[in-house]
């Protein structure tokens, strides 16, 4: 059992001091490539934790590459990085002292949301609604697929809020985008090449590139990926990120959208994955149909969690197969059980269809872009020194700082000072793309006040510790 030392008087969360220790412990090579971990139930009654504590520090490992969740099984250390020399690789900065320390003050992580706004008493009612003595046969396998009570609630969903055409029968239930993935590659064709954006989701990357496909990096366009690029790339089948790109924050526009469901059209066996990260949260405009909803060719696969939208935690994600991979999922993969538990599954599918999800989806978009709004008017102060883009959707703004420092050399500086900052350059395949440092600033788990003080203090510890006045 890991050993892991909790301080209850700090002000840091409990999750995230596991998760720092057992970062560490990776990093130092104390815990070996591909070795097991606790389950989250072990793990959190030897601490004396809830669950969800731990199940939240295990999530921001996955979410950052440390560890491997294997279906059934377990957490494993990862093995498709090389972590042991993790901080001699230039593109990943190494970790400071105020990170070593704890007294990281401010941290701007793209990668959390805000838990503080989680629905806790609907939560358990429906909880208690699902494991009432009328309803045991929840605790009996279900449809290999998930329940069609929860197929046919995400069915209207996407219909409703992302244009998906889509039956229930089309639909696939899986513990999250990872597990998803790796049933995909099967069903695809390991011959065909995949293109993907770059930069890009870098978990997607290792995971289609250590279930064996060649995968053929494509820039980016002001607008998305380049469609010219692609094609020349000879790749069959390419993973895009178009509602809100990761970690860019570019919103595809419908004439590329359409460009790229041309490409897609042009030849036998082509297909689009379409992962809509962060749909749900878009700021300007109204919100672009999926490329999904408007292919006429079947050729989108179309994927999508809650763990954004509701919790990290909730490890529950989704699939639209078109008709032709339908077919052969259902011919070859059949025998596959679903592996998210039945129980979850009811809770989510009462969620949406009781109109929580919609509520709660609305309070969390009031919230979020209040905290943007906070955010751009707070970096104001760089006044010229700082390009933003990025800044239409999702939970983090894209800052390129025009110094000739290094992205590390402004992680760094600002760690020493406890400000987390979180670089562009370890979700690029290759070097990085971009001139200047270019840093992913999260603002969905800090509060207003925090934003405006931590931006304030980031621009003191760049330039010179200059104080503002204000």
């Amino acid at each position: 059992m890991l050993i892991v030392t909790l301080d209850g008087s700090s002000k840091r969360p409990l999750y995230e001091q596991i998760y720092e220790h057992i970062k560490s412990e990776i990093k130092a090579g104390r815990l070996s490539i591909h070795q097991k971990l606790p389950s989250t139930r072990s793990l959190s009654n030897h601490l004396a934790v809830s669950r969800s504590t731990v199940d939240l520090a295990y999530n921001q490992l996955l979410s950052e590459g440390y560890i491997e969740s294997v279906p059934k099984s377990g957490y494993y250390v990862a093995g498709t990085l090389t972590l042991l020399d993790i901080k001699e690789k230039k593109n990943i900065p190494m970790e400071n002292k105020s990170e070593q320390n704890g007294d990281v003050r401010y941290d701007f992580s793209p990668f959390t949301v805000d838990i503080s706004s989680f629905p806790f008493s609907t939560w358990r009612k429906l909880s208690s609604q699902c494991m009432n003595d009328m309803n045991q046969g929840i605790f009996l396998l279900g449809e290999n697929q998930g329940d069609y009570e929860l197929r046919e609630a995400i069915s209207r969903y996407l219909h409703d809020s992302r244009g998906v055409n889509c039956e229930p029968a089309q639909i696939v239930i899986g513990a999250g985008a990872d597990y998803l993935l790796q049933l995909l590659a099967q069903l695809l064709n390991k011959k065909q090449r995949i293109a993907i954006e770059n930069p890009t989701y870098m978990r997607a990357y290792h995971i289609l590139k250590g279930m064996g496909f060649d995968i053929s990096p494509i820039e980016m366009e002001k607008d998305g990926i380049d469609i010219g690029k692609l094609t020349e790339s000879e790749a069959e089948v390419v993973y895009v990120t178009p509602s809100h790109q990761y970690p860019l924050g570019i919103v595809m526009p419908i004439k590329k959208r359409l460009k790229l469901l041309e490409w897609a059209a042009a030849k036998e066996d082509r297909y689009i994955i379409e992962d809509d990260h962060d749909s749900e949260f878009r700021y300007i405009g109204k919100p672009i149909p999926s490329l999904q909803g408007i292919d006429v060719n079947d050729r989108v696969i179309y994927m999508g969690t809650f763990s954004r939208a509701i919790a990290p935690a909730i490890r529950v994600g989704y699939m639209v197969l078109p008709e032709s991979l339908l077919r052969r999922y259902r011919e070859e993969f059949y025998y596959y059980a679903s592996t998210v538990s039945r129980i979850d599954q009811s809770i989510i599918s009462k969620f949406i269809e009781g109109g929580y999800f919609e509520r709660h989806l609305n309070k969390m978009r009031t919230r979020y872009k209040a905290k943007h709004d906070v955010m751009i008017k707070a970096l104001k102060i760089f006044d010229g020194k700082i390009r933003i883009s990025g800044e239409n959707a999702g939970l983090h703004l894209v800052v390129e700082f025009l110094e000739e420092e290094s992205e590390e050399a402004v992680i760094k500086k600002a760690a020493e000072n406890g400000i987390r900052l979180y670089g562009l350059t370890p979700h690029c395949i290759g070097k990085n793309l971009f001139k200047h440092p270019v840093i992913l600033l999260g603002y969905s788990n800090l509060s207003e006040e925090d934003i405006i003080s931590g931006v304030r203090e980031l621009y003191e510890n760049m330039y010179n510790n200059y104080k503002l006045i204000l």
